[in-house]
């Protein structure tokens, strides 16, 4: 991606079999697993919390939107790179960026996005992000 969020995180992540289609290369679905990881450890590593905090908070950031496009094979037992960003965050929704390298980070094999609505744990209703988690990245952006 040309113009990827400045809050960026990159993941490191060995291809494990189990990964993989029986001619040794990444099953498409997989991906979505990876940004998924990548999601995961951005809100760690940048907001100070797990998702599973945010969850006991009362916020939960269900999937409205996934898109995923395949550059080049990864395979079995390969080192990949996850790069994730937060692009933009809306009223009730935040948007991921991701980007899937080769071991030298030479090599885009994949890219794609996530769409999050922001939803009230205890009512599973959408409600407005609240100040807490914007907070949470807004002030390692400065």
């Amino acid at each position: 991606m040309k113009n990827f969020p400045a809050l960026e995180i990159w993941l490191a992540h060995r291809v494990s079999y189990g990964e993989t289609d029986a001619m040794g290369v990444v099953y498409y679905a997989e991906y979505l697993h990876y940004f998924e990881r990548g999601r995961s450890e951005f809100i760690r590593e940048l907001g100070g919390m797990s998702y599973g905090l945010m969850e006991e908070k009362g916020i939960a950031l269900p999937v409205r939107e996934a898109q995923c496009r395949y550059r080049r094979p990864a395979r079995y037992d390969e080192r990949i790179y996850i790069r994730t960003g937060l692009q933009e965050w809306g009223r009730a929704s935040m948007t991921f960026v991701y980007e899937i390298y080769d071991e030298r980070k030479e090599a885009l094999l994949a890219e794609g996005m996530t769409l999050h609505a922001c939803v009230d744990v205890a009512n599973g209703k959408p409600v407005r992000l609240p100040s807490w988690v914007q907070g949470l990245f807004e002030k390692k952006q400065e």
